[in-house]
């Protein structure tokens, strides 16, 4: 499946975006029937293991991440990037943040490449808006703090 991308501006400072997109346990706020479980001890940053599992009881499946590129915003740009690689048996891919000063406030910008395992590549189309809406709704949970 091409990536989809997901972008919104936030009045929060790169630094608070930042770190709200980065509190991997928040997002079992964010995705319904889901929840997530850190295996790697803080602080964050490569090597950082997680896992999503989506479903009820018995019926679901794992979804586990691991980062494989963590910088904080900072430098020339003041930029934050985080690389995560799926590394599961059903969904395989990579998801990319990126957080950058964007006036007062920031913007986020949320790239993801995602295969769920047997779904025809018919339904790239259907997975990638999907996509789009689920992690939208997420980003601007983690970003309201709510």
């Amino acid at each position: 499946m091409p990536p989809f991308v997901v972008e919104r501006h936030s009045p929060l400072p790169v630094a608070e975006a930042w770190r709200r997109m980065t509190d991997w346990e928040r997002h079992t706020a964010t995705v319904p029937l889901t929840r997530i479980e850190v295996r790697t001890p803080p602080p964050d940053g490569v090597g950082t293991v997680f896992v999503a599992r989506t479903g009820l009881g018995r019926a679901g499946f794992e979804d586990p991440m691991r980062v494989v590129r963590w910088e904080p915003p900072g430098g020339d740009d003041g930029t934050g990037r985080c690389r995560l690689e799926k590394t599961g048996r059903i969904v395989t891919g990579w998801a990319e943040i990126e957080v950058r000063p964007d006036g007062t406030g920031s913007l986020v910008r949320w790239r993801e490449e995602l295969r769920v395992a047997k779904l025809p590549r018919a339904l790239d189309a259907v997975t990638a808006r999907t996509g789009r809406l689920v992690f939208g709704r997420a980003v601007d949970t983690l970003l309201r703090g709510s």
